[in-house]
């Protein structure tokens, strides 16, 4: 009788336990049922249920396993500021005025993370101001296009914006396809650029625009935004720390660059200690933005020594050999270095190295890109050596 109830009792639990178990199938079937009854019907959303579930992840996942087998957080990986070096999203290349009269109402610049600027006719130079990543931002003035400015938007992949063009800026706009954006060829009701003259100043010098118009236009074009990786998009190599230049060949420390473009123009750009910036100059003066009044900076400064010629048109519009090679300098934190660059073909990217060939890495922050004549004089002027102390013994023998 005993072996009997034994028996029993087991088939009785067992029992009891796949009624339990087909209990809990048959409320997960209606739970299921019911969760896609309502998604169907709008009432819950299934994807916010998902991420829901997909959150309620252990808190140890996130750290990792020290020798003492506590759990130690993950250190966040450091970015650059200065860009998204993860985005694939394509710049605005914008050409702004550069003239004597328009350089006070020079708007936007210091969200710009990079700058070149390139000799044109008349001992001018305008600017070529790279932008990623920005919407609500004010740029002015725009000025029309010069040819070569295209080397420069290839290699950034970037969307090139202007106001006018020069003849040989137009052919090979239409040569090579280039997505641009030209306030001149627009209707006047067009919204993109737009004209505010503040400083009373010649017509020519009153055009603006905002990269959020920009992004708009591109869109309703059907431009292409994103590039085909971020890499696409970076002429540059970037490090997340300020980079030392004291111990590499050739160094020299500089507060002070001057670079004579032509007859009554000089840029320049001091270096401020406190701020680690070098502040822009032109003819004596500190360049500010219109809007902020902040002084126009630079984290890095590249100069690129090429030669050019004068071309026959009216205008005599310069002709800048950009594929090609030739010396620099590259500037940052109150040091600069010799470099060399070098560019295989027009699409291409120029490469910037030091004088062993192992290519720059830039700090973290705005460049300028200074392309300035072969034949002409850069001036770097060093930082002045400290007083010597002199010791008691030197004071006594003196006197």
């Amino acid at each position: 009788m005993g072996k009997h109830s034994e028996k029993k009792e087991k088939r009785e639990k067992s029992h009891k336990g796949l009624k339990v178990f087909f209990a809990i199938i048959i409320m997960l079937v209606v739970a299921g049922a019911i969760l896609f009854a309502l998604d169907k019907f709008d009432i819950i959303d299934l994807s916010s249920v998902k991420e829901f579930i997909n959150n309620l992840k252990p808190a140890e996942e996130s750290s990792s396993i020290i020798d003492g087998g506590e759990k130690e957080p993950e250190k966040p990986v450091e970015k650059v500021d200065i860009i998204d070096l993860s985005s694939v999203s394509r710049p605005f290349a914008v050409s702004i005025n550069n003239t004597s009269p328009a350089v006070k109402v020079q708007t936007g610049l210091n969200k710009a993370f990079l700058i070149y600027e390139v000799p044109t006719e008349g001992n001018t130079s305008r600017l070529l101001a790279f932008f990623k990543d920005i919407d609500a931002l004010t740029v002015g003035t725009i000025r029309s296009a010069r040819h070569n400015f295209l080397d420069y938007c290839f290699e950034s992949d970037a969307i090139f914006c202007h106001f006018g063009h020069s003849v040989y800026a137009t052919r090979d706009i239409n040569s090579t396809g280039i997505e641009d954006i030209d306030g001149f060829n627009l209707p006047s009701s067009s919204k993109v650029f737009w004209r505010n003259n503040p400083e009373h100043l010649d017509y020519e010098h009153t055009a603006f625009t905002s990269i959020e118009n920009l992004r708009e236009y591109a869109t309703s074009q059907n431009f292409r935004l994103e590039a085909e990786s971020p890499e696409k998009t970076q002429v540059l190599k970037y490090n997340v720390s300020d980079v030392d230049l004291s111990g590499k060949e050739g160094a020299q420390s500089v507060i002070e660059i001057d670079l004579p473009y032509g007859t009554g123009f000089n840029a320049a750009f001091k270096y401020n200690e406190e701020t680690k910036m070098y502040e822009r100059y032109r003819n004596g003066n500190i360049s500010v933005d219109h809007e902020t009044q902040e002084p126009f900076s630079a984290k890095n400064i590249i100069i690129q020594k090429l030669s050019y010629t004068v071309l026959s048109d009216e205008k005599h519009c310069l002709d800048l050999k950009t594929v090609s090679s030739g010396e620099g300098y590259f500037i940052t934190n109150g040091y600069a270095v010799p470099i060399k660059w070098s560019k295989s073909e027009r699409r291409g990217k120029t490469t910037y190295t030091y004088l062993d060939g192992t290519e720059i890495e830039v700090s973290d922050g705005r460049t300028y890109i200074e392309l300035f004549s072969e034949s002409k004089t850069v001036t770097l002027t060093p930082k002045p050596e400290p007083e010597p102390v002199e010791t008691a013994e030197e004071t006594v023998e003196n006197n």
